[in-house]
């Protein structure tokens, strides 16, 4: 039975203490200190009803949580633990939370490059190491796509927290068009950060570019320094939980629209394309099983999507708009001769 963040607070906060035998608690005891928990992690400011706490009691009686507290009430008035060394932390784990726990575990060490994070690590530890004690050694169940030897990866944690706390950046950038030997200074409003297949990106302001944003990737920054002195711009541009929603990839400007993109896809590829859309957006326009499948998305069309159409190679063809079928065209001719030495 799953519980949700209230719920946690309390159940925990009521094993808290009743573990404190050197108190005497009352249901109002509990009730005033489940208020105080929650005021001080999620900020309500409502007290707790009697019936709720009544029911948090009941809940760790009972086996679904797999608690079986031995929760009883001393002269019709004090609650507290039967056994005095009980406590639901010292709960043995079931098959099901050390698969739970380890598949959380190998998220959150994805999210270690985080400085702001860093507390997790010993987190981390403890679990794994209590995980180890209970299960023994076992072979990792999920493997996250990352690469650590990327570039860049250094700055994430600076400009997550230049983010947070709305401070611009003196940023050296070098794209690789650029044919200048040293990097190009660049006083930027950081808003997001974005990965995008194992690459980093901030989307910020970039004064030079007006009335929009500019999209630069970590691993081509070359220095990053503080300067109290410089104005940070607000983002006034985007909503940041919804920027890439219709984009495939990360390349977009706020100046774009969105188009109906019409692919064909061969018979081999349709059941790859029907259970992992290309985009959310994706509806199907029709569906044969020996001739294949077409497929719509509405999407800001980039370079992105083109290099995904391309990976399909014989088994895609774009039948609309007409600007993506004649950069492809282009794209496949110049491909071919490229291997018109090959027999």
């Amino acid at each position: 039975m799953p519980l949700n963040r209230s719920q946690l607070i309390r159940i925990t906060t009521i094993d808290r203490c009743l573990c404190n035998h050197h108190r005497r608690w009352t249901l109002e005891d509990l009730i005033d200190a489940c208020s105080d928990a929650l005021y001080e992690f999620e900020g309500r400011d409502e007290p707790v009803s009697r019936r709720t706490v009544q029911n948090d009691l009941a809940l760790m009686r009972s086996e679904k949580l797999g608690y079986n507290a031995p929760i009883v009430v001393k002269d019709r008035k004090y609650y507290t633990y039967e056994d005095p060394d009980y406590s639901i932390r010292n709960t043995p784990l079931s098959e099901d939370d050390i698969l739970t726990l380890r598949e959380a575990m190998d998220v959150l060490k994805h999210f270690q490059m985080f400085s702001q994070f860093s507390s997790m690590s010993s987190i981390v530890s403890r679990l794994e190491d209590q995980i180890y004690v209970e299960a023994r050694h076992r072979t990792p169940a999920i493997d996250l796509e990352r690469n650590e030897r990327l570039k860049g990866l250094e700055y994430i944690s600076e400009i997550y927290a230049a983010i947070l706390s709305k401070e611009p950046l003196r940023i050296g950038y070098k794209s690789f068009k650029s044919r200048k030997d040293a990097p190009t200074e660049m006083i930027v409003s950081p808003y997001l950060l974005k990965e995008w297949r194992n690459r980093w990106f901030v989307v910020c302001y970039y004064g030079k570019i007006k009335d929009d944003v500019t999209l630069l990737a970590l691993d081509r920054i070359h220095s990053i320094t503080h300067d109290r002195t410089l104005e940070y711009v607000p983002n006034t541009f985007f909503d940041p939980a919804h920027y890439f929603d219709d984009v495939v990839g990360v390349t977009r400007s706020l100046k774009s629209r969105k188009e109906e993109v019409v692919l064909w896809f061969d018979s081999s590829q349709a059941p790859y394309i029907l259970t992992k859309p290309i985009h959310s957006s994706q509806k199907v326009l029709g569906s044969d099983r020996s001739h294949g499948v077409t497929v719509s998305i509405e999407v800001i069309p980039n370079r992105e999507l083109e290099r995904d159409i391309l990976g399909y190679g014989k088994h895609c063809r774009v039948i609309s708009p007409e600007s993506i079928r004649r950069n492809l065209a282009e794209h496949f001719r110049k491909g071919a001769l490229l291997y018109e030495d090959v027999e």
